[in-house]
């Protein structure tokens, strides 16, 4: 008996002086089950989009779009300060800046979409909600560069077919380029999948919507919205 709780101590020891190396040398990067990193990485599976009112705050700050997605690295999820059930979801995550000490930002996750919104000029979670008017600016995408899938329907091929953007991967460059999301044109309570819309700039230079849902960890795009007249029915 002595001897199995020896061992049982030992290991113990080595546990807890492993978790602390992992945690302090590798800041918990590694460690996704991690109740932090679950939900810094649910975050980063998303579309992050910056509202245009909280681009403005961001500016004040001195903050850049980079360092926002960077927190997502660094901060701390501060659980007890964020809204875990209902839709949108709202996690509070706070980190330290040089020059401006700490900041709080919130993260939406709202039901069954693809985007997180990034809000920086509320001063609580519960405070947050989806936004719906004005655009926001899409500055952070999943790591997955077949993330645009178009729909196959005749009319949606037509559209490709005429724009000449044929590879979605060539759709996904434009988005990631000049995309943003209008949000007075999105349909959160839509079914089956809420609904987005999403606006970007052609090679020709011309303004091109589409509608967005969310399809297996896909940007399914189920119609384009064209500037002009076209074959396509």
């Amino acid at each position: 008996m002595d001897s199995w709780l020896k061992r049982l101590k030992y290991y113990g020891i080595g546990f807890g002086m492993g978790l602390i190396f992992v945690i302090f040398f590798f800041q918990n990067r590694g460690c996704s089950w991690l109740p932090d990193n679950r939900v810094k990485n649910s975050i980063l599976d998303r579309v992050l989009v910056l509202p245009e009112k909280d681009a403005v705050k961001m500016q004040k700050l001195g903050l850049t779009e980079k360092e926002l997605t960077q927190v997502l690295n660094d901060g701390d999820v501060l659980f007890e300060e964020s809204v875990k059930k209902g839709n949108p979801k709202v996690y509070a995550v706070e980190k330290e800046f040089e020059g401006k000490g700490k900041l709080k930002f919130f993260y939406t996750l709202p039901n069954e979409s693809f985007i997180s919104e990034i809000h920086l000029t509320e001063s609580s979670a519960k405070q947050v909600k989806n936004t719906k008017n004005g655009t926001g600016k899409l500055i952070s995408f999943p790591k997955d560069d077949d993330l645009v899938y178009p729909d196959s329907a005749a009319n949606v091929t037509c559209q490709q077919s005429v724009l000449q953007l044929i590879n979605p991967r060539d759709i996904l460059k434009l988005i990631k380029k000049s995309g943003k999301i209008d949000f007075s044109k999105s349909f959160l309570k839509a079914n089956p999948k809420p609904e987005h819309y999403i606006v970007f700039t052609d090679k020709k230079g011309r303004e091109i919507g589409s509608n967005v849902i969310w399809y297996k960890n896909k940007l399914n795009i189920t119609n384009f919205v064209l500037p002009f007249k076209s074959i396509c029915k």
